[in-house]
């Protein structure tokens, strides 16, 4: 480690002690969904997609979230499960668009997670209080004990130059994925496969299995008790931002600019070629990055610039905008977290 990493993670280290002196246990299962990186492995979609599966099989979910950017003080409902409570500005994107997207289960608030958690069990009448609490982002929120750690990875760009913050994306060193409890590789059906030559086309598919096959062995030496699973992101369909939805054949012929400020805008961009669209440009921004009315004319003003009927954003985007005056041409891509069945067995299972 070079002295700025070691700097950070003996303070990372000293942060995580201290909350472990103070860790508590909430009286219901606790699952965490996070990551080793700094954002784009696909968090928001698996942590939708975990609640979904978890009502089906009987369980009250609720989500724990920190609300990253959000305004309001925590603990408190961005939905209690019924009704969206907070906006964007005061819960944060990620928390906003997980909350419009389940239906039934309430979505908390708050740095310290067991207080959002017994928030949620003390405020929810009695037959929608929870039984299982989902941790978003959580692989690092040491005060709060679980039942399971999910880990996931990217499998486009797993570790980066494997440095730790500020020099490379890792929160921890790839050690750490020793004290998972189930891996997911995610966005690993992601590129589609664009060579004209079918021998070249073939390379190419192989070349990416080859990179998951050599990410699976390495993971399964960290740790080799946990089980891994794959996941895609496969994009569903469009949404405007009037709320009308389109499927995803709708784009065919149609030619789009594309933005984003995630923390992967070249997964975003893998996304919108696995779609078959014709994407003239996409512009990046920095991960949540808070847009002005200047930045979406800006936008326009470009997608005019290369020819382009259509400008396509994320959902996390769109929620950044709303408050602004939008051009009738935009919409965001729906992504869908999709994943071996074996997968939930081993995360719901206690």
């Amino acid at each position: 480690m070079t002295p700025l990493e070691l700097l950070y993670y003996f303070g990372s280290s000293l942060k995580k002690y201290q909350a472990l002196q103070k860790q508590k246990r909430l009286p219901c299962r606790v699952i965490s969904i996070g990551n080793l990186t700094l954002g784009g492995t696909g968090k928001t979609p698996a942590v939708i997609s975990l609640a979904r599966e978890a009502q089906k099989r009987d369980w009250k979910p609720c989500i724990l979230t920190r609300g990253y950017r959000g305004k309001a003080p925590g603990p408190c409902f961005v939905s209690n499960g019924e009704t969206l409570i907070l906006n964007e500005h005061q819960a944060g994107d990620e928390a906003v668009l997980i909350a419009g997207k389940l239906q039934g289960v309430p979505v908390v608030k708050g740095k310290d997670r067991y207080r959002s958690g017994m928030f949620a069990l003390s405020s929810l009448p009695a037959n929608r209080r929870p039984d299982l609490f989902i941790l978003d982002d959580g692989f690092q929120h040491w005060r709060l004990s679980r039942d399971k750690d999910v880990l996931l990875i990217d499998g486009t760009n797993p570790f980066g130059n494997r440095r730790l913050f500020p020099l490379g994306p890792l929160r921890e060193p790839v050690k750490e994925t020793g004290r998972a409890d189930v891996i997911v590789i995610t966005k690993v059906d992601t590129e589609p496969d664009t060579e004209p030559d079918r021998d070249r086309a073939e390379h190419s598919r192989k070349k990416k299995q080859n990179t998951t096959v050599k990410l699976t062995e390495e993971l399964q030496r960290l740790n080799p008790r946990a089980p891994v699973f794959y996941a895609g992101h496969s994009p569903t369909g469009f949404l405007s931002a009037h709320g009308e939805s389109y499927p995803l054949a709708w784009g065919a012929g149609k030619e789009f600019f594309g933005f984003c400020g995630i923390g992967n805008p070249r997964a975003f961009e893998k996304s919108l070629m696995a779609s078959g669209l014709s994407l003239n440009g996409l512009k990046a921004f920095r991960d949540h990055y808070r847009y002005s009315q200047a930045d979406m004319d800006g936008i326009r003003r470009e997608a005019e610039k290369k020819s382009a009927g259509w400008i396509v954003t994320t959902e996390k985007d769109i929620m950044r905008l709303r408050s602004f005056a939008l051009p009738e041409n935009l919409v965001s891509l729906l992504i869908e977290f999709t994943v071996d069945e074996r997968f939930y067995d081993a995360v719901l299972s206690f």
